[in-house]
């Protein structure tokens, strides 16, 4: 079955988590991903645990369904290898900062030069018009940025830190997948192809403000920034008598419901704190001090039976270990596992959505360094002497 996106054929000038995990979604839907690599490789090759030494597990994850090639782009031959890929592609994603592409001579007005149908991501740390335009960024310097660390101590924490989850690189890739489809989609209407930028600063602080902007919504302010509810720090998985829990008391449903389990049915009429949405969130502290008193009464087994026949959102607190055995996990077929030729089997996690037609696929292995440059050469025309030169890092013309 043709996949979504077979026949669409995307360079991928990108390393490490944010642009890899963006042609990754694209490699799955059926796209030819041409994965560009210097002779070092992507850094998340040396991400250890690993059994080899260029194919670390955070690579394995995040390339799979991609072709490997190796290029020097300060050769002449080698760059010119790079154009005719580019002729022939659909899709540029590259996150190497614009005055390093513009250096290379690959800005996107000679793109488009080169290939008018050429629909060219970039992704940056933040966007051109602003002062901070061109400043290197990762991970946990955007969360710095979004004021990630500070909420946290808003919220409870002793001290500022880092949620451990590059959650920042993984949302900025998918807005760069929106942004990709959705130019692919004007492109084959009208025709006609575009640049896009997806600054990864932007695209979070969105996140940040979206749930925290408070009274800063009106002009002029009419309340402190932060949503109350989520900021107390008694929001929390809650001690139960023999581990925690996670649970959501949050409709008016909900609370009446609560207020049966507890043997105050009329919680809500008598106290005004309960009474709807607006007053549970202003005295949200009381709130869930009321939802953590009452679960250090059972064990976990207990309220969660209790809490479900409630119909009372609430779940257990996962570890890493027992969220990799989720029998919900292994029951929708989350996890896949395939053969890979060098390193063995390995655990692949493919796409959360299910589809009906066209549903993602795991075609290729992560490609070794260079593993496909041969074979891509040879694709563009070039002479079996010529693709040996160029795989082996020699010029073709000497």
């Amino acid at each position: 079955m043709a996949q979504a996106l077979s026949g669409i054929r995307v360079i991928d000038m990108t390393s490490v988590v944010m642009g890899p995990s963006a042609t990754m979604v694209l490699g799955d839907h059926g796209a030819d991903v041409i994965k560009i690599e210097t002779g070092g490789g992507d850094t998340t090759r040396r991400q250890p645990p690993k059994k080899s030494e260029d194919m670390g597990c955070s690579f394995l994850k995040l390339n799979r369904n991609k072709r490997s090639v190796v290029l020097d782009l300060k050769q002449a031959d080698q760059m010119e290898v790079l154009h005719r890929l580019i002729e022939t592609a659909d899709i540029l994603i590259y996150s190497i900062r614009p005055q390093a592409m513009a250096r290379l001579g690959l800005t996107p007005e000679s793109l488009k030069a080169l290939n008018p149908r050429l629909i060219t991501i970039s992704l940056v740390g933040f966007g051109r018009d602003g002062p901070y335009a061109g400043k290197p960024v990762y991970e946990d310097l955007i969360q710095g940025a979004t004021a990630i660390p500070s909420l946290l101590v808003k919220a409870g924490s002793e001290h500022p830190h880092y949620v451990p989850v590059s959650f920042n690189d993984r949302a900025t890739g998918l807005y760069a997948v929106i942004a990709v489809t959705t130019a692919l989609f004007h492109r084959e209407k009208t025709g006609i192809a575009q640049h896009i930028e997806v600054p990864m600063f932007e695209s979070m602080a969105q996140f940040a403000l979206g749930d925290h902007i408070g009274g800063r919504a009106f002009v002029p302010p009419i309340a402190p920034m932060g949503y109350a509810r989520t900021l107390t720090k008694e929001r929390r998985p809650f001690p139960t008598k023999d581990g925690h829990i996670c649970v959501i008391v949050y409709t008016d449903g909900h609370w009446r419901a609560f207020a049966k389990v507890l043997g105050r049915p009329d919680l809500m009429e008598k106290d005004e704190r309960f009474k709807d949405f607006t007053n549970r969130t202003i005295h949200a502290d009381h709130c869930f001090e009321v939802v953590r008193q009452a679960m250090a009464g059972k064990t976990t087994a207990e309220w969660l039976a209790i809490l479900e026949e409630a119909d009372i959102p609430a779940g257990p607190l996962n570890t890493l270990e027992s969220l990799f055995d989720d029998p919900h996990l292994a029951a929708t077929g989350f996890f896949v596992e395939t053969d890979h030729p060098t390193e063995g089997r390995v655990l692949n996690m493919l796409g959360p959505s299910t589809w009906s037609e066209t549903p993602p696929q795991i075609r290729r292995h992560a490609p070794k360094l260079g593993e496909h440059t041969r074979e891509v050469i040879l694709e563009l025309g070039y002479s079996e002497d010529q693709a040996e030169k160029i795989s082996a890092g020699r010029s073709a013309d000497g």
